[in-house]
């Protein structure tokens, strides 16, 4: 098999600054050495890490005969 110096991405470092303004340093193949990575969304800010609202929709009375059956249960 023929080894090539171009089949991987270079792997350096990079500057990421999080939506607090926060930052750190880590390594990726994002950009080019040095460059900086801006996120939009983060685990401070993001519903799935924060424990965000949690809506449950009763469509077509499910959830009220889920709830009535299982009523005396917890």
């Amino acid at each position: 098999m023929k080894k090539s110096a171009d089949v991987h991405p270079h792997y350096h470092q990079i500057r990421v600054v999080m939506t607090d303004g926060t930052e750190f340093t880590t390594y990726s193949t994002y950009g080019k050495e040095g460059d900086t990575l801006t996120l939009d969304i983060d685990p401070s800010t993001h519903p799935a890490w924060t424990g965000g609202d949690q809506k449950l929709l009763d469509r077509g009375g499910r959830l009220s005969r889920f709830k009535k059956k299982f009523e005396g249960l917890f």
